[in-house]
């Protein structure tokens, strides 16, 4: 049989949720970090409009979500990249700028994939120490190799849920060598945007680029929609190797018509924030630390790994989903995406239920 390369090779395959409820019991996915609710209507009727002409190719350049996204942020519609998810462009970057003899870094409890995509091309994947589960931007300085090209941090952080403060992403930026290029990816971005705090302005300093998604905030998950800002010459290598037909029509019109109900979004977004700051409440009386979210989930930091795994099995056993997070580096942690309110404090009652009979008050 044929062999992959050898890089490939030696990789892990990618950890999707277990989502396989048991037997005569109602699914509560909280593993995933989907929206606590549908989109907006107007979705609906843009995937109808979709459905009577499949036999055409979509619009390669995304035109009209392109200059939807740019009004909206008030950024050039030229620097905007659209891909099949926030995934594709971040696997589009390094497949254009990492092989074996050089190397990406990132935060050591950063978002998996980042290490997925460096390892895809062969390139070597670092990782900086964090402080209290938040990046710690000195380390990253400190981390950074002669042949570092990429760095990627996510903000807000997934699996933390903490965030970077501008002034800091600022200096990480200056002090970088010019050579690096730094990712930016907001894919929860929506939820921490009322501190005023964007990023997109980075993008017109040498070698910075911001990643957003219509996955969370905007609910379009299932539909895959992400897009990013760049610099125009990292923009156009980054052509080369999409394919050209990434973004489904379906996926385009309903994020086209997601962006004009705005309301809705927000409206999705202050639901979420209220559900996640009670149920994170609820967790802390329970004695767990618990970080401070700008995200749609919360991370529970159980005593211990072994404290983790029976708390997880324990809800798993009533069909309840969470995220464990070993291969974020967070053995002792379980990630609980904000559902409804219902699902939230099934979740809740569990825990306390698992906590007191493994005798903790």
């Amino acid at each position: 049989m044929t062999q992959p390369i050898e890089h490939v090779a030696r990789m892990a395959p990618y950890a999707l949720a277990y989502l396989d409820a048991p037997a005569g019991k109602r699914l509560v996915s909280l593993s995933q970090n989907e929206s606590l609710r549908p989109p907006s209507p107007v979705v609906a009727e843009a995937i109808r409009a979709a459905s009577t002409h499949p036999h055409l190719y979509p619009d390669p350049d995304w035109t009209n979500l392109r200059q939807a996204l740019a009004d909206h942020h008030d950024l050039d519609a030229a620097q905007i990249l659209c891909g099949n998810g926030s995934l594709d462009l971040i696997g589009c970057l390094a497949r254009c700028f990492l092989s074996p003899e050089v190397a990406a870094l990132a935060p050591a409890h950063a978002y998996p994939f980042f290490a997925t995509a460096t390892r895809m091309t062969g390139a070597r994947f670092d990782v900086a120490v964090e402080k209290d589960l938040c990046v710690d931007i000195d380390a990253l300085l400190e981390a950074v190799r002669p042949d570092t090209k990429v760095v990627f941090v996510a903000n807000p952080g997934n699996p933390t849920g903490t965030r970077i403060p501008r002034s800091d992403l600022i200096r990480l930026h200056e002090d970088l060598p010019d050579n690096v290029i730094l990712v930016i990816d907001e894919a929860y971005g929506e939820f921490a945007d009322h501190l005023n705090e964007t990023m997109f302005d980075f993008v017109n300093r040498d070698n910075t680029l911001v990643l957003r998604t219509f996955s969370k905030a905007y609910g379009l998950a299932g539909l895959r929609v992400g897009w990013g800002y760049f610099p125009a010459e990292i923009a156009a290598q980054m052509r080369k190797v999409m394919n050209p037909n990434n973004m489904a029509l379906a996926g385009q019109l309903a994020a086209r018509a997601a962006m004009e109900d705005q309301a809705y979004m927000r409206d999705t977004v202050a639901q979420t924030i209220a559900h996640r700051d009670n149920f994170i409440t609820r967790m802390r009386r329970l004695g767990l630390h618990v970080p401070d979210s700008f995200t749609n989930f919360a991370l529970l930091q159980f005593a211990s790994p072994d404290r983790a795994a029976q708390v997880d099995l324990a809800l798993r056993k009533e069909g309840v989903f969470l995220r464990p997070q070993g291969g974020a580096g967070l053995p002792d942690c379980l990630r609980a995406t904000v559902g409804v309110a219902d699902d939230l404090d099934l979740a809740a009652h569990l825990i306390e239920a698992a906590l007191q009979e493994a005798g903790v008050s």
